[in-house]
């Protein structure tokens, strides 16, 4: 069985040319791989008198996406669907979790957006159902020409204006560190001379700097023999 597929807007335009050359509906219908019905029917139902003699694709258009939202697919909630929502808002849950708890028991058909286009409706309203969701309190700054220091670190150089000899691991002396944090959130920090391929590994209470140099202190390093050059293992973040 053949379903009915609506008319894409290209199709439209293509449509309303075809007819201002003076092609029959069957001829359009063939140009188009359409059926001639669905034609006849879209011309019938979207022209600008709804006789088929003015045929305009933007305004066909525009009937049929008002026809579609006025569908009974649809249909609008009612007042007992939206008390239902904010109950659940004010449960503390999430317009994704209300959405897809409602439409796995079989019950209220939303979607997640609807729920926040009426959230903020109801807030440009005076409504208060917005400060039931989460991140409702949360204060958000404005970046507008201002410096994004996101995911940076001040005075950090790239690894690509470090020294030809850094680069080459032809010197003693230079040495890559990184820190690991563990599912229960126990940090482990590595040190990796570059040209041996010697590697300390302590392990820090906490990711900050003073807990670090307290590590440093107290020489609390777990020491690895060098590996052959043959064998060894290319540090993190080493070409």
């Amino acid at each position: 069985m053949r379903t009915y597929r609506p008319l894409t807007s290209e199709e439209r335009y293509a449509l309303s040319a075809l007819r201002k050359q003076g092609h029959t509906q069957a001829e359009i219908a063939r140009a188009l791989e359409r059926h001639p019905s669905t034609i006849s029917r879209e011309v019938r139902r979207n022209s600008k008198d709804r006789s088929g003699r003015v045929y305009r694709p933007s305004l066909a258009d525009d009937y049929a996406r008002w026809r579609r939202a006025r569908s009974r697919r649809n249909q609008r909630f009612t007042t007992e669907d939206w008390a239902t929502v904010v109950a659940h808002l004010r449960l503390g849950w999430s317009p994704e979790q209300i959405a897809g708890r409602f439409r796995r028991a079989g019950g209220l058909h939303i979607s997640h957006e609807t729920i926040y286009r009426y959230v903020w409706h109801d807030k440009r309203r005076g409504g208060t159902h917005y400060k039931q969701l989460r991140q409702a309190g949360k204060k958000r700054r404005k970046r507008y020409g201002a410096y994004d220091s996101r995911g940076r670190l001040a005075g950090k150089r790239h690894l690509s204006e470090r020294p030809a000899a850094v680069e080459a691991r032809t010197e003693l002396g230079h040495w890559e560190i990184d820190t690991m944090l563990g599912k229960r959130r126990p940090c482990v920090v590595t040190l990796v001379e570059r040209s041996a391929g010697y590697v300390m590994i302590g392990k820090l209470k906490a990711r900050t700097v003073a807990e670090l140099n307290r590590a440093h202190a107290l020489k609390a390093w777990t020491q690895l023999p060098q590996q052959p050059a043959a064998s060894r293992v290319p540090a993190f973040g080493s070409p």
